[in-house]
């Protein structure tokens, strides 16, 4: 194991899944100049190069940034892993990522293949830290005891009606932060009376009493989506303090409920 301690990631991180273009520039600008400093990418929403306008743009330096990247599936050949990485930094206009994660064990995957290579990223000085995402208890086991890199995040779906407690707890154990895609269940947490209820006690929204439920959980980082002022809005859910009988409601939510399912996810398998 890596005997360099874990980064704390920026709490919380900007997802740009589904942001492309002009409006995924505006969306990451507009985070860093509201404060985040977390911001997630991938090779499978084909806008790295949206994200590198977006730093180049936005008056915080780079290395301000924790700027975070993900592996396509196809790509997870151990050649592949090399040249898909650069091409990443060439479309970010970086020298390095900050994270560069494994995004599905699928496709291409061999642990035993495909996991030396991402020491190798680091090696190379293209990435500083390594990630899996959408990973089962098994395969984030495996990860850690094949990788000579600390396992500094692993990014899965997360929100009130998917709590994924076995996968947190297993993250602390190793020392992993878990990072929550889909953190406001693509805003169906709008739905849910329990939310609402809080949220009025709060003169806040549902979405901002789900951000701050996640922000309360340890070594869980929330990484919303979002554009104009519910970026700003989503920060500002930072300043909410839920009492202990609020979280409570919140927990007893968890219902396993999964909006992203793929039939090859590795757990369908």
């Amino acid at each position: 194991m890596s005997s360099q301690s874990p980064p704390q990631l920026p709490q919380p991180g900007l997802g740009t899944s589904g942001h492309e273009g002009e409006s995924c520039t505006d969306a990451v600008v507009t985070a860093l100049e509201s404060g985040y400093r977390h911001i997630d990418t991938a090779q499978m929403y084909d806008n790295e190069e949206a994200v590198g306008r977006a730093l180049e743009q936005a008056d915080v330096a780079r290395e301000e940034v924790f700027l975070a990247t993900k592996v396509h599936p196809s790509n997870l050949a151990a050649a592949d892993v090399l040249e898909s990485t650069r091409e990443s930094l060439d479309r970010l206009g970086v020298d390095t990522v900050d994270l560069l994660y494994v995004h599905w064990p699928m496709g291409e995957y061999d642990a035993e293949e495909t996991l030396p290579a991402f020491d190798e990223a680091v090696e190379a000085g293209l990435t500083r830290h390594v990630g899996v995402s959408n990973f089962t208890p098994n395969l984030l086991e495996e990860a850690v005891s094949i990788l000579d890199a600390s396992v500094v995040a692993h990014q899965i779906e997360l929100h009130p009606e998917l709590q994924q407690d076995e996968l947190v707890s297993l993250g602390r154990e190793h020392d992993i932060q878990t990072v929550a895609y889909c953190p406001i269940a693509k805003a169906e947490v709008t739905e849910i009376d329990v939310l609402q209820e809080i949220a009025d006690d709060h003169d806040a929204t549902p979405i901002q009493v789900a951000l701050a439920w996640h922000y309360d959980r340890e070594s869980v980082v929330p990484i919303p989506k979002g554009t104009g002022e519910h970026i700003r809005e989503n920060y500002e859910a930072r300043e909410i303090e839920l009492t202990d009988d609020e979280r409570d409601r919140i927990d007893d939510l968890d219902a396993g409920e999964r909006l992203v399912d793929p039939d090859d996810a590795a757990w369908n398998r």
